[in-house]
């Protein structure tokens, strides 16, 4: 069993709310298409907006699918998939606020994505140094832009991965000062 299909099985998909309103089961299924490589050794592509993310909201299901997102990049996954997944994980990390019944049960689900995020730090500054397809390093230090502690190692890994990081990386334009 590949890490991706363990963590997908650590979490009860079907009693989360996704935000279409439905149960976040079919969430699973997305994420496990998008991180396999299929037949054709090329994954799908699945949007997870409107069901797990907004441009201002994280729904219930955010934590488990972070989880996951870390757990697959963790694999040997396809190269588009990656880029898909660091998308996907910044989009995570970046989010803003809690759907309303998260939050009335005290959940900040950006807070524990962050904190998955934080959990995974070597698997980030990994993916920037490997920089093993195209996009990937420099998704990834923005990601590290956000939930690396550490400025002064976070300046280290921008000056030693300046070559192949975008501008917006080198120049620290996209740093978050949180």
């Amino acid at each position: 069993m590949r890490p991706v299909e363990t963590e997908i099985a650590r979490h009860d998909w079907k009693s989360m709310l996704c935000g279409c309103g439905d149960s976040a089961e079919h969430i699973a299924r997305d994420l496990l298409r998008l991180a396999d490589r299929g037949s054709r050794q090329e994954p799908s592509h699945v949007s997870l907006e409107g069901h797990v993310w907004s441009p201002v909201v994280l729904w219930e299901p955010a934590p488990a699918v972070t989880s996951v997102v870390l757990a697959a990049l963790a694999d040997d996954v396809a190269p588009t998939a990656r880029g898909w997944l660091l998308d996907l994980l910044q989009c995570m990390v970046t989010g803003e606020g809690t759907d309303s019944e998260s939050a009335r049960r005290g959940l900040d689900l950006p807070e524990l994505c962050k904190d998955l995020a934080v959990q995974s730090l070597w698997l980030l500054h990994k993916e920037v140094m490997s920089n093993r397809a195209p996009g990937a390093a420099g998704a990834a230090f923005e990601i590290l832009t956000v939930v690396e502690p550490d400025r002064a190692r976070l300046r280290r890994v921008r000056k030693i991965a300046a070559d192949w990081l975008p501008v917006c990386c080198r120049t620290g334009l996209c740093d978050d000062d949180a």
